[in-house]
């Protein structure tokens, strides 16, 4: 791992993010002590994040889910009896 003042990480910015995405990690140092340690994220791989239909078999929907409540909800607004 590698050591850059400031002034050269903002100068090389965009290398240095690209190197450390890579997986070359480098620490910035202000006056020779460093501050930062500048890593890749950990990313799930490819085919791990599932998110549609996540939740199949853990609920059930009653079949007349969309009317439910209509009643109640057409009385506070004024509409039906």
């Amino acid at each position: 791992m590698h050591t850059v003042n400031i002034h050269e990480a903002k100068t090389h910015l965009s290398r240095l993010v690209e190197e450390a995405a890579k997986g070359e990690s480098f620490i910035i140092a202000k006056a020779g002590t460093p501050m930062v340690k500048v890593t890749a994220l950990d990313t799930p791989a490819a085919g791990q994040v599932r998110r549609l239909g996540y939740m199949i078999g853990e609920i059930a929907v009653p079949d007349d889910f969309d009317h439910m409540g209509s009643r109640e909800i057409e009385q506070l607004f004024g509409g039906g009896a």
